[in-house]
């Protein structure tokens, strides 16, 4: 079984208008409320391709009551802890750029915080935990490495898909697979990074740390796959980019779905390759449909 954990959750509102006049009225041309949070966006694409998961992590309020019940029209089995405090709702303002605003987390009680890691208590080898997004404040700096701890006790592998010292943190406990995009390798060891050679250096330095599996996002450039034996490197398909949100968890969920289902990491490669372009090219996260396309025109070539 695959579990997605969000800590974090929100309702994206996203709403487009065609000019903003800030001071004054503005009428948008259209709006969506989608739920959101990069775990349920990872629970999301593994749904479209038939991998079987739970999304779990916390939710409260009508806004968390949103994020559940959309969740299970779409069949999506969920396991949250229901908090006192209110889900955040992030604002998608799309006027020509995009511009975000994003809700502060929810408190969460220490007593809410041990029914998440309880839920974890049942996890089987086998398993494979997805953590990914951001920290509510509540819960202190230490909880994913807290969730990570309960992984390891019941043999479950984790893919965690984070930054900064969090990232760095979880390496020593070998996490199945990290995901840093070209920048954010490149702040994580406070370099610059400029030619791909150097992001295979440093993507090597992750595997060196713990890491089994590296997968690196370069945007137009397509993506890189390390392992400790080879480097690949997959080109990214043809498409008009339409949304930003959610192109990396698609690209998670493309491999972490695939991996599981066929145990071929080059094949989860691809997938993830088109899950996210996928994502990239459509105004919600990708279609089965789509990332079936997409799919064909992936390229794997061995650095």
């Amino acid at each position: 079984m695959i579990y997605t954990i969000t800590l974090n959750p929100s309702i994206d509102y996203i709403v487009e208008v065609d000019e903003l006049k800030l001071g004054g009225l503005n009428r948008m041309n259209r709006d969506l409320k989608l739920p959101g949070g990069k775990g349920i966006n990872v629970s999301r694409i593994l749904n479209q391709l038939g991998a079987d998961n739970t999304a779990i992590g916390f939710l409260g309020g009508f806004t968390g009551r949103f994020i559940n019940d959309k969740l299970q029209e779409d069949y999506i089995r969920t396991d949250f802890v229901t908090i006192a405090d209110d889900t955040r709702i992030n604002i998608k303002l799309k006027h020509g750029e995009e511009t975000e605003i994003n809700g502060l987390g929810p408190a969460i009680s220490a007593e809410e915080a041990e029914q998440l890691l309880h839920k974890l208590s049942s996890l089987e080898k086998g398993d494979i935990v997805i953590l990914s997004g951001s920290v509510p404040p509540s819960l202190g700096t230490d909880f994913y490495d807290r969730l990570i701890k309960v992984c390891k006790q019941t043999g479950a592998e984790f893919v965690i898909d984070t930054t900064g010292p969090a990232l760095m943190e979880a390496l020593e406990h070998a996490p199945l697979l990290v995901k840093p995009n070209h920048h954010e390798l490149a702040e994580l060891f406070g370099v610059t990074i400029d030619t791909r050679e150097e992001l295979v250096l440093y993507g090597r330095k992750l595997l060196e740390a713990g890491a089994k599996h590296v997968l690196i996002s370069m945007a137009g450039e397509g993506a890189l796959f390390i392992t400790k034996a080879e480097v690949h490197h997959a080109n990214v398909p043809k498409g008009t980019v339409k949304n930003s949100v959610g192109a990396g968890d698609s690209m998670i969920g493309g491999f972490v779905g695939t991996y599981v289902q066929s145990g071929d990491l080059l094949e989860a490669f691809r997938t993830g390759v088109a899950s996210g372009s996928a994502t990239a090219f459509s105004d919600d996260l990708a279609t089965r449909e789509l990332i079936d396309e997409l799919r064909n025109q992936v390229a794997i070539t061995t650095i």
